[in-house]
């Protein structure tokens, strides 16, 4: 005990008197090993806490409070009450001894065994013996953080002070400055108000304590150790400030005096705390600025010059007149939402008369605003205004006007909406039910483009609002747009209306079904009238647009389930009658077809009722439409069916896929088991029409390798590899077989192609396990014994399924991935292959439409292009160097393909290892490598780093080389890389100046308009380069 004793004062002499500040830490840990306790070291410091030298007491307390910060969790409540009786006594001691005391009462805040009171006699020896804003910094965060753990510990204490607690906080914060004691500063005044303190005669002093950093004007230093933002000192002033309607008489004012600056950013913040006040008041609280709040916020939507600073605007004004409209009227109080809705609509409501409509738009959009509000306000202001914007409309002739008028009708009806608490709540506009409907119509029938557009788009909200339009208005409705889908021939028209069309038969499925779609089949299965040829010619052309119109509205409108069993055999019919011949279909519009039903697949509601329809009728019909074409294409030297060609099937998959994907387990499974059964079996009981030859062998190789029976092998591709991967493929490891076999010795590219995406999609979703490592190998051993064979004839189609086995294989991360990229790169230096090798790596890198996707169930990890960078740019530089100099433009391809799919992120990251490589590519001849190099180069040129200004000589002179390319994308891509370029550093490109100056004049001529724009901002920025007043 005595030898603790010593060594406990040894420590104290040697932190005093040595001044080693580390005998601090030492002494904690004794305290915490149980050697001494506290107590003990206040006995032990009572020579320095005595002396007459301030310097040596301020040292004793200083050694104390260090221990009390690491030991301040073990202390008992009798030792927390001596040394609080202790340290408030040295809060009258000299000045220098102030700082030391305050962080050992702020440690002692945090004791969770404060004696009760103690808090009290804290704050009140606090604010009487420290004048806080006298303190240094750090002291001053001190009392700060002492008054939060107190308020988070002892808030009962507290609030029993009353109004004094918050006299003590003002002093103490009153003439703050430094932002990182704004904020805990601020935290404490918000705790005051949102937690019920009691604010007594203090509200006033409280409020101008806060409101003078109002609004805040900070801009943190660059490289910010702390990083206080201003964004953060904002919000918890704002926080403050809107937090209670006791400050109410005193802030509003304050905006208003504020919304006159000519500062952007006050006004902004004062607005947006407008909004955040009000929500927290009654109407009483505002009732005697409403003139004054009205009078600003209209002055900042019609003088304006700032976007943000409008809408801020406009959202204060929603804010507001909500606030109002909660008031609760009484027989003898006066409707605040009435008086203040009345000075809205005097100064503006009288803007939508006027003959030529100048002030219309920002008096609409105040209407609009407060309409949104509430449900009380949208009554007030559509009686008002609706009835003059109807009459202005009727009395009108020009259709500008009219187009202005029933845009502001269209804003109107929006805002009311938004305003609306219940989708089956009774419109507000039911009163002018009839007059709208007349004006849309009316509309409608103009021949005036823009304002067919607009009535298109109030139409649909119109149909949106419950007992605005009645059956017979649905009806008339789609007349008017079955009309002008017929023979309207602007497409913006066109793109307007279907959108309407699809808007509307959500809501009325039985109008469109009996109205528009026999309009639309009756449209498109006519034929133009013989005319004399130039007639013709030009009603082909027009009855063209219409059927394509046609289709695309068919698709729009099948959502409901009801809809899409009436559309899709309409379409369906297309297919077949272009397939018979009976009606003269163009090859485009049977894609145009095929696309619709995809976007049926992607838009119809997934239901039970809307799954059936694709499985049991519309997959079993495009199968066999596109067998009977197959099968009529062996057979016949006449005219061919146009669903044997590549483009129509390929616009077939999509549909299939997208359906597939979307089928419940049950009917995906049937779905896989009747494909997979007709193209290993020919099983073809399932197929409509059922007129095939029994034994097709659809995947087998034919007697002349018929081309037309094999690609449908990409139809069994979106039949299985759409599917979850829950459902399981029958008899998969004979399709496998066979799809390689196809994939291998077919000739015929769709084919060959399809199968090996078919084949790659199995492979990707197949169950990890030696059967999969397996049928990898035997595969690699095929495709390598056709890849080294130079005598081959299937190179090319066994290249194709080793890309596709890889892709499938990376996108999981299976590690025999790796053997079938190594092979990849080896054949960057094949004579015949080495080009086909290096595009190889953008499909390894992108994102396949039609297999292998996320959308078809596919096993895609994370992250996994940056992860094949990782693993192989190595390999990628060693093998350019290794190369000879004919095969390098292969590797450079190969680079570029890869760089170019990586995110920007990464691009920016790991360009400067691959520098040397990319400036070498950019001199590459291929087009394709210098616009994707270009691409990738653009954003690391915008921070450049150190290895890059050290090439700036070569890049330079690559840049300009391509400025006179044959690509037009290439010369805008060297174009943009030399803007940004003008931004490095000036004594590093100022060399460059003259000869950049003197090569961007040739552009400046350019014959196409996009480069010469590109070509006027980049010299512009150069000529600034070193220039008085320039960078």
């Amino acid at each position: 005990m005595a030898a603790d004793s010593a060594l406990l004062l040894s420590l104290v002499e040697e932190y005093v008197s040595g001044l080693q500040d580390s005998k601090a830490k030492d002494t904690a840990t004794g305290v915490k090993d149980g050697k001494f306790t506290v107590l003990q070291l206040v006995e032990a410091l009572g020579r320095s806490l005595t002396s007459a030298q301030p310097h040596t007491r301020a040292r004793g307390v200083q050694l104390l409070s260090e221990v009390l910060h690491e030991c301040h969790g073990g202390l008992t409540e009798r030792e927390v009450e001596v040394l609080i009786a202790f340290y408030e006594n040295r809060l009258k001691d000299h000045y220098v001894i102030t700082p030391p005391v305050l962080q050992g009462l702020r440690e002692l805040t945090k004791c969770t065994v404060l004696p009760p009171g103690s808090a009290v006699s804290m704050l009140r020896s606090l604010f009487q013996d420290v004048h806080v804003q006298s303190l240094m910094l750090a002291e001053r965060a001190c009392v700060y953080n002492m008054l939060i753990n107190l308020m988070e510990t002892r808030e009962a204490e507290l609030k029993g002070l009353g109004a004094d607690f918050v006299f003590g906080f003002v002093q103490s914060m009153d003439g703050e400055r430094d932002p990182r004691n704004l904020l805990l500063a601020f935290q404490i005044a918000k705790n005051i108000i949102h937690r019920g303190y009691d604010l007594g005669k203090f509200t006033e002093e409280l409020f101008e304590v806060t409101s003078c950093y109002f609004p805040i004007d900070f801009t943190p230093p660059p490289n910010d150790p702390h990083g206080i933002t201003k964004e953060e000192l904002i919000q918890m002033l704002r926080d403050v400030l809107t937090g209670t309607p006791q400050f109410a008489e005193f802030l509003l004012p304050l905006i208003i005096e504020k919304l006159d600056s000519d500062v952007q950013s006050a006004k902004l913040d004062s607005l947006h705390t407008l909004t955040a006040c009000v929500s927290q008041y009654e109407h009483k609280d505002l009732a005697e600025f409403l003139e004054g709040l009205w009078a600003s916020l209209r002055r900042e939507v019609f003088q304006t010059s700032s976007e943000k600073i409008e809408s801020a605007g406009l959202a204060a004004l929603t804010a507001l007149t909500s606030c109002l409209s909660r008031s609760v009227l009484n027989s003898d109080s006066e409707d605040s939402l009435s008086t203040f809705l009345t000075l809205v609509l005097q100064d503006c409501k009288h803007h939508l008369s006027e003959p030529d409509l100048k002030l219309v738009w920002p008096s609409a959009k105040l209407l609009q605003a407060a309409c949104s509000a509430s449900n009380r306000a949208s009554n007030i202001i559509t009686a008002a205004v609706m009835p003059s914007v109807i009459e202005q409309y009727n009395s009108r002739a020009q259709c500008s006007h009219r187009r202005t008028l029933l845009e502001v009708v269209q804003r109107f009806i929006q805002s009311v909406k938004s305003s609306s608490s219940s989708e089956n709540e009774e419109s507000v506009f039911v009163a002018f039910r009839s007059s709208l409907c007349s004006i849309v119509f009316s509309a409608l029938t103009e021949s005036n483009s823009s304002l067919q557009i607009t009535a298109t788009s109030v139409l649909t909200l119109l149909a949106q609002q419950t007992g605005l339009m009645l059956d017979s208005d649905i009806e008339l409705a789609v007349d008017h747009l079955t009309r002008l889908l017929l023979a309207e021939e602007d497409d913006r028209v066109s793109l307007a209306v279907v959108d309407c069309a699809g808007a509307l038969a959500k809501m009325h499925p039985a109008t469109f079904i009996t109205k528009l779609i026999p309009r639309l089949k009756n449209e498109m299965f006519s034929e133009p009238m013989d005319q004399d040829n130039n007639k013709e010619a030009s009603d082909q052309r027009s009855h063209h647009a219409v059927r394509q119109r046609c289709l695309s509205a068919l698709a729009a409108v099948s959502s409901q389930p009801s809809v899409v069993q009436e559309s899709t055999p309409v379409l369906l019919e297309v297919l077949s009658s272009a397939h018979t011949g009976d009606v003269d279909f163009s090859v485009e519009e049977v894609v145009s077809a095929c696309r619709s039903l995809q976007r049926i697949a992607e838009q119809a509601q997934d239901t039970e009722e809307t799954g059936r329809c694709f499985h049991d009728i519309i997959i079993p019909r495009l199968l066999s439409l596109a067998l009977q074409a197959a099968l009529q294409g062996e057979g016949s030297s006449g005219r061919r069916s146009p669903l044997v060609e590549e483009v129509v099937l390929s616009a077939m998959v999509p549909v299939i896929s997208t359906s597939c994907s979307r089928l419940q387990p049950t009917l995906a499974g049937q779905t896989a088991s009747r494909a997979v059964s007709l193209f290993l079996d020919g099983d073809v009981s399932f197929l409509p029409d059922n007129s095939f030859p029994s034994h097709l062998q659809l995947l087998k190789k034919q007697q002349g390798d018929s081309w037309s029976r094999s690609q449908m092998v990409c139809l069994l591709m979106g039949c299985v590899c759409s599917l979850p991967r829950s459902v399981e493929v029958p008899q998969v490891d004979h399709l496998l077989s066979e799809l390689a076999e196809m994939s291998c010795s077919c000739s015929h590219p769709l084919s060959y192609t399809s199968a090996a995406k078919c084949f790659a999609g199995l492979v990707n979703k197949r169950a990890q396990g030696d059967s999969l490592d397996s049928l990898i190998q035997s595969t690699m051993k095929r495709v390598c014994s056709e890849l080294d064979s130079a005598s081959s004839s299937a190179r090319v189609q066994a290249f194709t399924l080793m890309i596709w086995v890889a892709k499938a294989l990376l996108l999981r991360y299976h590690p025999l991935s790796t053997a079938l990229i190594d092979k990849l790169f080896s054949l960057l230096d094949d004579a015949d292959l080495g080009p086909v090798a290096a595009d190889g790596f953008s499909l390894l890198m992108s994102d396949s439409a039609d297999v292998l996707n996320r959308g078809c169930h596919a096993d895609v990890r994370i992250i996994y292009r940056q992860r094949f960078f990782s693993e192989n740019s190595a390999k990628l530089v060693k093998g350019f160097n290794a190369a000879p100099q004919e095969k390098k433009p292969n590797y450079l391809k190969a680079l570029s393909n890869i760089v170019n799919k990586l995110p920007k992120q990464v691009q920016v990251t790991e360009l400067p290892a691959l520098l040397s490589l990319l400036l070498e590519a950019l001199s590459c001849p291929d087009q394709g490598v210098q616009l994707s190099t270009l691409s990738c180069l653009e954003p690391v040129l915008i921070d450049p780093p150190p290895a890059l200004i050290q090439q700036l000589e070569a890049l330079v002179s690559r840049l300009l080389a391509l400025t006179s390319s044959p690509a037009m994308n290439v010369r805008i891509a060297s174009l943009r890389c030399l803007h940004a370029i003008s931004r490095f550093p000036v004594h590093e490109i100022l060399p460059f100046r003259v000869r950049v100056l003197r090569a961007l004049a040739r552009p400046l001529d350019d014959r196409k308009r996009l480069v010469r724009g590109e070509a006027v901002q980049a010299r512009a920025e150069w000529f600034l380069v070193g220039s008085p007043g320039g960078r």
